[in-house]
C-alpha cells in the first residue's frame, strides 16, 4: 500500500456513492464481537483478577484498531464480522468518518496497553476507560450510533456523507420516531428505575470481586463508607467476643 493509498484511497469504491465507503453491517458486527469479548474480560479478567485474560484482550484490541486504521479488510474482528453477515445486504457508510471513529478507539486503547498489558496497574478510574470503550462499541453494534462519526463532523466542520443511521444529515423525523406523551412518561420511568436499581444493587449488595468492591465504594459517600466499616467492625467484634461471660 502506497502513501497515497493510505491517505486518499481508504475504503471501497461502490457505484452510486460519491465517496469511498465501508460496509457498516460488517463494522457493527465486528464491534459487537469486540464488545462481547470485552464484557467477558471485565467479568473474568478484571473481576476475578485473571490478568492474562485482560492482557490478551486489550493487546488484541489495540492491534485490531491499528489494522483498521491501515486497511480494515485485514482486521481480525472485521473479518469475523464479515463471516457472520456475508449473506446480508450491505449498508454502506462513508469510510473517512469510520476511520476517524476507529482512530478514537485506538487512542483509547493506547493508555490501556500501558496500564494493563505492559504494566498491571489497575484502578477504578482506569477501568472506567475500558467501560467507555465498551460503551462506544455497544452504541455502534446495537444502536448504529457512531459517536466518532458525530465527533468527526464537529471536528472537520463539514457534513460528511453516508454516516451510520444518517446522523450527519439533517432530516425530518418520521411519525414513528416521535415520542408521544405516554411514551415519554414510560421511557422516563424506565430510565429512573434502571438508575435506581443499579445504584441500590451496587450500594446494598455485598461484592464478590475486587472490581465489584471498586463500584460499591464509588457510589457511596465517605460517611456511608465509614458507617459501613463501623458496622462490619462491630459485627466481627460481636462474633468474636459475643460468647464471653465478662
Amino acid at each position: 500500500m502506497s502513501v497515497k493509498d493510505f491517505f486518499y484511497n481508504y475504503g471501497e469504491v461502490v457505484p452510486g456513492y460519491d465517496v469511498r465507503v465501508i460496509n457498516d453491517r460488517e463494522a457493527r458486527a465486528a464491534a459487537g464481537i469486540l464488545f462481547m469479548f470485552g464484557m467477558i474480560t471485565i467479568f473474568v479478567g478484571i473481576g476475578y483478577n485473571h490478568i492474562i485474560v485482560a492482557r490478551v484482550y486489550l493487546g488484541f484490541l489495540w492491534f485490531d484498531f491499528l489494522i483498521k486504521l491501515i486497511n480494515p479488510k485485514y482486521s481480525p474482528s472485521a473479518l469475523l464480522g464479515k463471516l457472520f453477515v456475508f449473506n446480508q445486504t450491505p449498508e454502506y457508510v462513508g469510510a473517512a468518518q469510520k476511520r476517524f471513529a476507529w482512530f478514537i478507539g485506538w487512542l483509547i486503547s493506547l493508555p490501556m496497553m500501558e496500564w494493563f498489558v505492559l504494566h498491571w496497574d489497575i484502578t477504578f478510574y482506569k477501568v472506567l476507560i475500558c467501560i467507555l470503550c465498551l460503551t462506544l462499541m455497544l452504541l455502534e453494534s446495537a444502536f448504529s450510533i457512531c459517536v466518532g462519526c458525530i465527533i468527526y463532523k464537529l471536528f472537520t466542520r463539514k457534513d460528511p456523507q453516508y454516516c451510520p443511521g444518517g446522523v450527519c444529515e439533517i432530516h425530518k423525523k418520521e411519525p414513528t420516531q416521535i415520542f408521544s406523551v405516554t411514551q415519554k412518561i414510560i421511557t422516563g420511568i424506565s430510565l429512573i428505575a434502571i438508575t435506581v436499581g443499579l445504584y441500590l444493587f451496587l450500594a446494598k449488595t455485598e461484592s464478590k470481586t475486587f472490581f465489584g468492591q471498586f463500584l460499591h465504594e464509588a457510589v457511596l459517600t465517605k460517611t456511608q463508607l465509614k458507617a459501613e466499616e463501623d458496622k462490619k467492625f462491630q459485627e466481627e467484634s460481636d462474633k468474636e467476643f459475643g460468647d464471653d461471660d465478662f
